[in-house]
């Protein structure tokens, strides 16, 4: 995994391995980028008879290992009937919880991926909150790991990342959202069929 203290000029290339992978990404590829959060959230709403943010916590609660199809069945089933299986008994707890009525930001871990998750799919405009998943890691470290760990529930390397995401963004133009799930789905078709990814991943 990377180390907390790299160098200025480690991270000015993570900065950079950023902004190549947006700028390969393929027209189709980034009009479904920017369009991610706001289709999550449209989904969040429908799931919680027009409350998103409850839709978007149940969303986060559960997407951790999850594939997006798989994470939206578990969390449309938590909504529906209940869910009592199928996934860590925290991540259930916490979507119980918040089906329950509990706000997410009092439930989930607000500063980490899943916290963020939760923040931009309950409002894709929000400026700041940028989700640092596995591929977004690889994005910006210009390596894929595979099954390698990351050291992503560090607080110093989730954060490390993530501002490599804002000053990638502040260069081109682009919320930190934007620019994370643009890169996301050009990296995650990318590497489609080659053994490390599977079904596309939300986290």
């Amino acid at each position: 995994m990377i180390p907390l203290n790299v160098s200025q000029l480690t991270r000015e290339q993570f900065v950079r391995n950023i902004i190549t992978a947006w700028h390969s990404a393929t027209p189709e590829q980034r009009r479904r980028g920017r369009a991610w959060y706001r289709g999550a959230h449209e989904l969040a709403a429908k799931m919680t008879d027009g409350n998103p943010r409850a839709g978007a916590g149940v969303l986060a609660a559960l997407s951790a290992n999850k594939s997006w199809s798989e994470n939206v069945r578990l969390a449309r089933q938590a909504c529906e009937v209940g869910l009592t299986s199928g996934h860590f008994s925290d991540a259930l707890k916490k979507a119980a919880q918040i089906i329950e009525g509990a706000d997410p930001a009092d439930v989930l871990p607000m500063e980490r991926k899943t916290g963020h998750f939760f923040r931009l799919i309950a409002n894709p405009a929000d400026p700041d909150a940028v989700v640092i998943d596995r591929h977004a890691h690889d994005v910006a470290v210009g390596v894929t790991y595979g099954q390698r760990d990351r050291g992503l529930s560090s607080a110093g390397r989730y954060a490390l990342l993530a501002d490599c995401y804002h000053e990638a963004a502040r260069r081109l133009g682009e919320r930190p959202s934007t620019v994370q799930a643009v890169t996301w789905v050009a990296h995650t078709e990318g590497i489609a069929g080659t053994g490390t990814r599977g079904s596309l991943k939300a986290t």
